[in-house]
């Protein structure tokens, strides 16, 4: 039976030819991947995947450094956020600083 006679006769025997022709792609589709998969050398496949393994664990202590350096960053943010004043500069304790540490004094015109 020739590609045609077989492809003719799914269509046939499917109730759905939309549903025929999905099945058809995703097969051609696995197929294609099979071809080239075989086109590659084990020793092409075996580095390619460690290259991956190392690439994936080189940004993994990317991540881990940014994340570390930003929970640092918003612990000093949160110790200077909450310090206390001493109550000579205090003033209203009710009114936060204006200066300071943290403030930024700007003179305008």
């Amino acid at each position: 039976m020739s590609d045609f006679e077989q492809t003719t006769e799914t269509v046939d025997n499917s109730s759905n030819p939309l549903d025929a022709f999905v099945r058809h792609q995703k097969k051609a589709f696995e197929e294609t991947g099979k071809a080239l998969d075989a086109l590659l050398p084990p020793a092409f496949k075996e580095h390619s995947t460690e290259a991956r393994r190392e690439f994936v664990k080189g940004v993994k202590v990317l991540v881990d450094a940014a994340i570390s350096e930003m929970e640092k960053a918003s612990r000093d943010f949160e110790k200077n956020f909450n310090r206390q004043r001493p109550a000579d500069e205090a003033g209203d304790a009710d009114r936060p600083s204006t200066t300071g540490a943290t403030k930024v004094k700007v003179q305008v015109e």
